[in-house]
């Protein structure tokens, strides 16, 4: 099982790599199963691991242009403020058990896991759908460049930054980040797709930062709360980081749209699979 954990371990980091997400969901079940890690103790490592992979992930993606620092900053903010509050407020006041139907209890972490999985299956849907390819015309978002031959020309001019839209998104996503304990990947891409009108590539990289910042400030905290063992975490981490490496070299070579429908399946798969884990098993 250890062996299985460490390979777990280059997984990861190549699912951050490759779509600028789906490390937290691999993280904790793979240091509970098969590494026999307690569940809280893999969620702070959890964090401090997908942290510090898409912290390198980002850097590798910002050499090639491919990190809006703009959106970073507009987005992460209001989500890490969400994520700190959620955590020091919201999460405390939900009660252990919510409710029962006949048999079956639904706790705390049954419902935080099951709204989990639902938001997976909704933001996998915007992702596997695929959307007509906009035509250039001549409107206010366009300019006309006269060239030398006195012909003209339509440029497009790079659309306008959502601003409302892409802080009230990272609130949110904040928020649920902050109830489901997850770095938020197949949430944040979207995000940036819709408002910032960031293409796939690019929204990947710029996932990876925010993912970044949210998921170390979040390990800070648990730090003065538990005894760390900093050695298996370098170890972990840096197959992680070798992994992101290989994914990040695979994602030049893989078209967009076969990107974005590759990571919305996968959202579905694990969407699906833990709603069934939670109801049925």
């Amino acid at each position: 099982m250890e062996v299985l954990g460490y390979i777990a371990a280059l997984i990861i980091g190549l699912s951050l790599g490759l779509i600028g997400g789906g490390g937290s969901i691999l993280t904790v079940p793979a240091l509970v199963y098969l590494l026999g890690l307690s569940p809280v103790i893999a969620t702070a490592y959890s964090l401090f691991i997908v942290g510090l992979t898409s912290l390198v992930g980002s850097y590798k993606f910002y050499k090639k242009g491919l990190v809006s620092l703009k959106t970073s900053l507009v987005f992460g903010l209001p989500s890490i403020v969400a994520v700190y509050a959620t955590r020091r407020y919201i999460v405390p006041a939900i009660p252990g058990s919510i409710f029962t139907l006949g048999d079956f209890e639904v706790t705390k972490g049954i419902l935080l896991m099951l709204l989990f999985a639902v938001l997976m299956v909704f933001a996998s849907v915007s992702m596997i759908r695929r959307n007509p390819k906009p035509k250039v015309t001549a409107d206010e978002n366009a300019d006309t460049v006269i060239l030398d031959q006195g012909t003209a020309s339509i440029r497009q001019v790079e659309p306008k930054f959502n601003y409302a839209g892409i802080l009230a998104e990272g609130a949110i996503v904040g928020t649920l980040t902050g109830l489901v304990g997850a770095g938020g990947g197949f949430l944040i891409i979207p995000a940036l797709v819709l408002f910032s009108k960031l293409d796939m590539k690019m929204a990947v990289g710029t996932s990876l930062l925010i993912i970044a910042a949210k998921s170390l400030l979040g390990f800070v905290g648990d730090i003065f709360n538990y005894d760390i063992d900093w050695s298996f975490l370098a170890i972990f981490s840096s197959l992680s980081i070798a992994g992101i490496f290989i994914g990040s070299f695979l994602s030049a070579k893989i078209h967009a749209d076969k990107l974005r429908t590759g990571f919305g399946w996968f959202v579905l798969v694990m969407g699906v699979y833990i709603i069934g884990k939670e109801i049925f098993f």
